[in-house]
């Protein structure tokens, strides 16, 4: 327990002391900050997912979806489906012993199909319908009302997509992100605490984040002064405040994360961690996988614009040229610190790359892309390399150091640079149809109440999710069960037999 209330801390430090208490104590929220009019958090065809149910504009007949928009999203719907379906599979499989494989492979395999239905359920309906500003509310529970003929919103005034896209879209990342956690307490965890824990942790703690972060009414709301007030009072909490997140760096990595580093220190460590060795049975497969992630994480990312233009093009841009940036980085660092590179150090900062620009990868310009990139990895490299040893947790495939540290900073700099000075597309104004006036001390302020609020919020409910679990059904595997292997003791199969 005094191991986790010191790691709680040292992630509160990283949440809210990167800044400093310079403006924290007085700083107000950026929509009330900025120029009037303005909204940070939803810059044209760069901002965070809109609500798929804001209203159409009034014409005599109902808007038509661009074809070409609804072909991306429906490609880069595909494409994270991909990062899931096999590349996390892949990823974190090569990375356990040999006898753990095909546990890691099914666990994956099930949180995704598992996430899938309830979100069709009511995960969709209670992220993206109105409600509070913390969660929405049933009104599309089991897909309720929607049709082929449902549209929902973009980032541009007039352009929609059909609503079945944007919600199909927004399940994979319901869907991914559980799954990232399993890499904390792999090789030890029974599976059936393992899919109970993953909806209880859906359903308090992705659920409200992506509505705190994502939910408004669309661009057409917003015409005035007036019309803005009402949108930012309608919508999430966090995008009220202007927190800019573009694709789920605090949704997605911080939120998972976290969770990874509370189920680390409750299931326990692995038996012989420190002692014997844990070694990766096939970095050919990890390398593989993260190859399918990089590729899937183009459609995470660019399709996270909702609109097949320029914006997505820089997000993919961006998306590239950080993860390649970071995995230099890495590289390099490992090179002059233990004087080799390894296959895993490159594999490690691509993940790391493509997770720090994450939330910025619509925001910021190539250079603050590369900058994001190549400062992210060291950063990391140090948490896996040195923290988790000192402080002596058990994170098996370093799920808090490479994801949580690496969404924290890609938050944080996000609001650095999506500075129009610093080659960022600054914020957008939909009541003057142009870019506002950047303000660092209030988007700062708005990017660590997310980080923040993600910490707290997602280890808060995994405390409490898996002490219930525990008392329940027990959290981990017997010490017979854990020494022969998870492929054999809890799925009765193999992955090979040589």
């Amino acid at each position: 327990m005094k191991k986790i209330l010191s790691m709680l801390a040292l992630i509160t430090t990283l949440g809210f002391g990167l800044i400093g208490n310079t403006f924290a104590d007085d700083a107000v929220p950026v929509a009330d900050a900025a120029p009037a009019a303005v909204m940070p958090e939803a810059a044209a065809n760069v901002a965070t997912p809109a609500t798929a149910e804001a209203a159409p504009v009034a014409t005599a007949t109902p808007p038509v979806p661009n074809k070409g928009d609804t072909a991306w999203m429906l490609m880069a719907t595909v494409l994270v489906t991909l990062m899931a379906i096999p590349g996390l599979g892949l990823f974190y499989g090569g990375l356990v012993r040999q006898k753990n494989m095909l546990s890691v492979l099914m666990q994956t395999f099930m949180i995704f199909s598992l996430m899938g239905v309830l979100w069709a359920i009511y995960g969709y309906s209670v992220a993206f319908t109105g409600g509070n500003p913390f969660f929405g509310g049933l009104s599309k529970a089991f897909l309720l009302g929607i049709t082929p003929d449902s549209v929902g919103a973009t980032f541009s005034k007039g352009v929609y997509i059909p609503e079945f896209v944007f919600a199909a879209f927004q399940l994979t990342f319901a869907a991914i992100t559980p799954a990232l956690i399993i890499g904390a307490f792999a090789e030890r965890m029974k599976f059936s605490a393992i899919l109970a824990f993953m909806v209880l942790w859906f359903t308090f703690a992705y659920l409200p984040m992506a509505h705190m972060v994502w939910y408004w009414d669309g661009p057409d709301a917003i015409t005035d002064a007036a019309s803005l007030a009402t949108v930012t009072a309608n919508g999430g909490w966090l995008w009220a405040k202007g927190a800019l997140d573009f694709a789920g760096g605090t949704v997605v990595h911080i939120n998972a994360g976290v969770a990874g580093l509370v189920a680390a220190f409750m299931v326990g460590k692995r038996i012989g961690y420190g002692k014997e060795s844990m070694t990766p049975h096939s970095l050919t497969l990890t390398m593989v996988g993260a190859a399918l992630l990089w590729v899937g994480w183009f459609g995470f990312n660019a399709g996270s614009n909702l609109e097949a233009n320029g914006f997505a093009a820089l997000a993919l841009v961006n998306t590239m040229i950080a993860t390649g940036a970071a995995t230099l980085s890495w590289s390099f660092s490992e090179w002059l610190l233990k004087g080799k590179p390894s296959m895993l150090g490159a594999a490690s900062g691509a993940v790391a790359g493509l997770v720090a620009i994450t939330p910025a990868c619509g925001f910021v310009g190539p250079m603050g892309a590369i900058i994001i990139g190549l400062l992210v990895s060291p950063i990391c490299y140090f948490m896996v390399a040195k923290v988790k040893y000192m402080i002596g947790y058990d994170d098996a495939l370093d799920v808090f150091g490479v994801h949580a540290i690496g969404g924290m900073f890609g938050a944080l700099a996000t609001g650095v640079f999506v500075n129009p000075a610093l080659g960022g597309m600054g914020v957008y104004d939909y009541v003057a149809n142009k870019v506002g006036t950047y303000d660092f001390a209030a988007q700062m302020t708005a990017q660590i109440y997310a980080v923040g609020t993600a910490v707290v919020l997602s280890a808060t409910v995994s405390f409490i999710a898996l002490k219930i679990i525990d008392v329940l059904i027990g959290l981990r595997v017997s010490e017979e069960s854990e020494r022969e292997g998870l492929d054999t003791t809890e799925h009765g199969e193999r992955a090979y037999h040589m």
